[in-house]
């Protein structure tokens, strides 16, 4: 099984194409500089092997070359991104 990790529009994907991906990542602009994940699945036959991780890293990287902030709304990416400071650069704080 392929497991490649592919950019799609507003998402990180792995399957055959974006409509019929076996796990991924999705995010929307909130602004021309903060991203909002909002959503992140993995199939079943997939669990366990540390996918969902794997497609926040994808995203993690976007924010930082693109000089973005996150939101993380999913709440797998809100538990992973406010559980300690590695992720401190890119999450969106409030002011």
């Amino acid at each position: 099984m392929d497991l490649t990790i592919k950019k799609g529009t507003n998402r990180f994907y792995i399957g055959s194409d974006e409509n019929n991906s076996i796990a991924e990542i999705t995010y929307y602009y909130d602004s021309e500089s903060v991203i909002v994940i909002d959503h992140t699945y993995v199939s079943e036959e997939l669990r366990g092997q540390s996918i969902a991780g794997k497609l926040l890293h994808e995203v993690v990287q976007l924010a930082r070359t693109s000089n973005l902030k996150v939101i993380p709304v999913c709440s797998y990416a809100v538990l992973k991104l406010t559980r300690n400071d590695e992720y401190k650069d890119i999450l969106y704080v409030q002011k």
